[in-house]
């Protein structure tokens, strides 16, 4: 696991959040402090300029309502003397307009040519017709649009008594002072706020950090220690810095490293007695999961489907097995309980036996699958050559069975009193008899050979003149146009062999190769000898063999041509027992032929073999 740094741990978060609520915080105290720093400077600007214009619409009142001799001085100039002696300043500007909407007094020097000029606002226009400002409207602030200044616009009636003594309006004071010098003030004010605050935040935040460090250092410790629980490792215990919810919480922590550490022994027990268990079992199994993906499979079963663990995990168990056209969804599994597949292909025989079953939880649900696999092609192999050897002895038993009954009955029935048939019945008979006496002979031969004490009688002789011998033997009683060419080494070669057992391999062959031989034939005989090994051959110039058939010729009771052999009185078993003798030399045989052509017999016998060696 990557460290985790400042930048995106839980201290900086922390941090952040401790500093963003204080600049929260002092946000609002700002925005707040700057309002009502505002409203207090413009509330106190505004009451200054009230009480001195209070005391300058008195004596606009009296100028207003005095009576004028024409020696007098006129009322603009009254009114230009009050305002030349009152003082707001430079950033106050003062008129004076009468009900007739004329200026009668300004306090600008460079405005005095406007004096008597007719004013043209909508609002004091609106205000002379309704007999003054109200006094929600008498104050507002403008930009002013020459300097661009924020500026106080401020309108006072000038209010006089009629001869009923009722008020009437004598005129409007029309005020417009600049509060730029407020705002400077405030934005003094603030950039000192703004400081403060900085400093306050950096304190702050180095405040935070300290106390951070201190909330996330338990937090650290049981990061750091459940990545050693991660490893299997439950010796170490984070430290309890207090009573509060993180000391309570690092008290559960070790409890549960408590309770864990007991949890992974009995787990690791459990682990390896199953492992033990699976590497053990002569049988595969596969585990999956509830969907029948692969989780788990042992040795025997990555050699029995030759795939290894980590190639299927995470596939699932019905493509692995080729299980698609006998089950469709992984749930029909526990219904089926046993399958025989097929993992045949081009250079192996494999037959699978699968049991399933399923795993449930506490809650009887189905949380996955376990499948159990067996090779069970010797045994199926051996069940079919059981039933296939059954049938054949069967069949090769009651076709002489059905001929000797048929004769018999006849026979029975009368026939034995007819000496020109009789005789000929007798003799099917006998010659039925005597094929039932070479099946049975045979088939005892090759259940002694089956046996595991069958035993062979070894000798170290010259297979050349043994090889002689046996020619000699069946050229006296081979028929008249059947030749025999002898292509044998004149050297020794000495080979230690069973002779009953090779003679029998030997007349198995050359009978064939006579029964097959069309009249005028020939039969060749060879011997080649290696350093290693001696390759006999018999040739004949028979109907010959397909070659999809070479190798079948050599099973029990397998026939070529069935109707011939059985006319010339084989069982379908010499060649089968010849393979079995041979292979008991250590030696191989085997069939070379072409349809019409003939066929060619060639088997090994190994020439270093020892006397005495057994089987």
């Amino acid at each position: 696991m990557n460290k985790i740094g400042f930048f995106r741990s839980v201290s900086l978060k922390l941090v952040v959040v401790y500093i963003l609520l204080l600049i929260i915080a002092l946000l609002l105290i700002g925005v707040f402090f700057t309002n009502s720093l505002e409203n207090q400077l413009i509330n106190n600007t505004q009451t200054s300029l009230n009480s001195n214009m209070d005391w300058l619409e008195q004596s606009l009142v009296q100028e207003f309502e005095d009576e004028r001799s024409p020696t007098d001085p006129t009322l603009e100039e009254d009114i230009a003397d009050l305002l030349e002696n009152y003082s707001e300043g430079e950033e106050t500007k003062i008129q004076v307009i009468d009900t007739q909407r004329q200026l009668v007094g300004t306090s600008e020097l460079g405005d005095q040519s406007s004096v008597g000029a007719r004013v043209t606002d909508n609002n004091i226009i609106q205000a002379i017709t309704n007999n003054g400002f109200p006094s929600t409207e008498k104050t507002n602030i403008v930009i002013d649009t020459d300097s661009g200044d924020r500026t106080l616009k401020s309108f006072y009636n000038i209010m006089g008594t009629d001869s009923n003594g009722e008020s009437e309006l004598l005129g409007l004071i029309y005020v417009r002072t600049s509060i730029e010098p407020v705002y400077s003030q405030l934005k003094s004010t603030n950039i000192i706020f703004l400081q403060a605050t900085f400093i306050a935040l950096i304190f702050a935040a180095i405040l935070g950090i300290l106390i951070a460090r201190a909330i996330t250092k338990p937090i650290k410790e049981m990061q750091k220690q459940a990545r050693v629980m991660a490893t299997g490792d439950f010796s170490k215990r984070v430290n309890v810095y207090g009573e509060d919810e993180i000391g309570q919480l690092a008290r559960t922590f070790n409890h549960m490293n408590d309770e864990l550490r007991q949890a992974h022994m009995r787990t690791e027990g459990e682990r390896r007695k199953l492992s033990s268990v699976l590497s053990h079992m002569s049988d595969g199994v596969i585990a999956t999961d509830r969907n029948g993906a692969i989780t788990l499979m042992n040795a025997p079963a990555e050699s029995l489907i030759g795939r290894s663990a980590d190639e299927v995990r995470g596939q699932f168990l019905i493509e692995v097995l080729n299980l698609n056209e006998k089950i469709v969804d992984i749930t029909e599994i526990q219904e089926t309980g046993s399958i025989i597949i097929d993992m045949s292909d081009d250079d192996q025989y494999l037959l699978l036996r699968c049991n399933f079953s399923i795993v449930q939880d506490e809650y009887e649900q189905i949380s996955g699958f376990i499948t159990v696999i067996s090779d069970v092609t010797e045994q199926e192999q051996i069940d079919q050559e059981r039933r296939e050897f059954v049938s054949n002895v069967s069949h090769e038993l009651r076709t002489p069975l059905t001929t000797m009954r048929s004769y018999l009955e006849a026979l029975t029935d009368g026939a034995w009193k007819d000496e020109s048939i009789a005789p000929h019945f007798l003799d099917v008979t006998q010659q039925e008899t005597d094929r039932m006496i070479r099946l049975v002979n045979d088939l005892l031969q090759l259940s002694r050979m089956d046996s595991s004490n069958y035993t062979m009688e070894w000798d170290r002789i010259n297979f050349v003149d043994f090889f002689h011998h046996v020619i000699d033997r069946f050229e006296m009683n081979k028929r008249e146009d059947i030749h025999f060419e002898r292509y044998l080494p004149k050297e020794e070669a000495l080979a230690t062999i069973d002779k009953d057992k090779i003679m029998q391999v030997l007349d198995n062959v050359i009978s064939n190769a006579i029964k097959y031989s069309p009249d005028g034939g020939t039969i060749r005989f060879r011997v080649r000898k290696d350093s290693q090994k001696l390759l006999v051959s018999i040739s004949d110039e028979g109907m010959g063999i397909a070659y999809e058939k070479l190798d079948k010729i050599f099973e029990r009771f397998y026939r070529t041509d069935k109707a011939r052999t059985r006319k010339l009185g084989g069982t379908g078993l010499g060649l089968a027992i010849a393979k079995d003798l041979i292979e008991a030399h250590h030696g191989v045989i085997w069939a070379e032929s072409k349809e019409g052509r003939g066929t060619t017999v060639l088997f090994t016998i190994p020439l270093n073999r020892k006397r005495g060696e057994v089987r």
